[in-house]
């Protein structure tokens, strides 16, 4: 099965579940569907930083500094967030991620609920092929400085989730 076959559930702007659709259809509908937002750090605190491969159906090499992914028809949030965190990242024996904010990503690409997570990964990563063209471990310094630069083209829901990540931290710090 492809990508674009992947059965989603469709869902309103409250996050209620109102249906079900293929993932090339979701897309192509511009139909509101679930993702989850995955930061991983290393031990060091860097923060998994990649490319996504050309062949992505949405925002292909592009960089990225969550993993996650899509949420396939009846999936929760916890259980995607561990398993595209697995995945992309190409580990076994992943503490389940942190759960910390929900928001309605409306923008390029169309429009999906965005649940963001935080997990710590001191395992050596072996990330997808199919998913990742390249990736590094970057401090955080390094990433603002990536993201003010302009130079990487960034997804653009990834840098919402960004933005927002980084003004909830402020919040708690408060």
């Amino acid at each position: 099965m492809s990508a674009a076959d992947e059965v989603l559930d469709v869902v309103d702007r409250e996050d209620r579940v109102t249906g079900q659709a293929p993932r090339g259809e979701v897309y192509a509908r511009g139909l509101i569907h679930r993702c989850v937002f995955v930061q991983a750090k290393d031990a060091q605190g860097r923060i998994f930083v990649h490319r996504r491969t050309a062949s992505k159906l949405v925002f292909p090499s592009h960089y990225d500094m969550f993993v996650g992914g899509v949420l396939g028809a009846g999936e929760g949030y916890a259980e995607a967030a561990l398993r595209e965190a697995g995945e992309e990242l190409g580990v076994a024996g992943l503490a389940q991620p942190e759960p910390l904010f929900k928001f309605l990503y409306e923008g390029p690409g169309g429009a999906w609920w965005s649940y963001v997570h935080e997990v710590r990964c001191a395992l050596p990563v072996r990330p997808q092929e199919s998913e990742v063209a390249w990736h590094a471990w970057l401090a955080e310094e390094e990433l603002e400085a990536r993201v003010a630069g302009g130079e990487w083209p960034w997804v653009p829901d990834g840098l919402e989730a960004y933005r927002r990540l980084r003004e909830f931290r402020r919040r708690l710090a408060g």
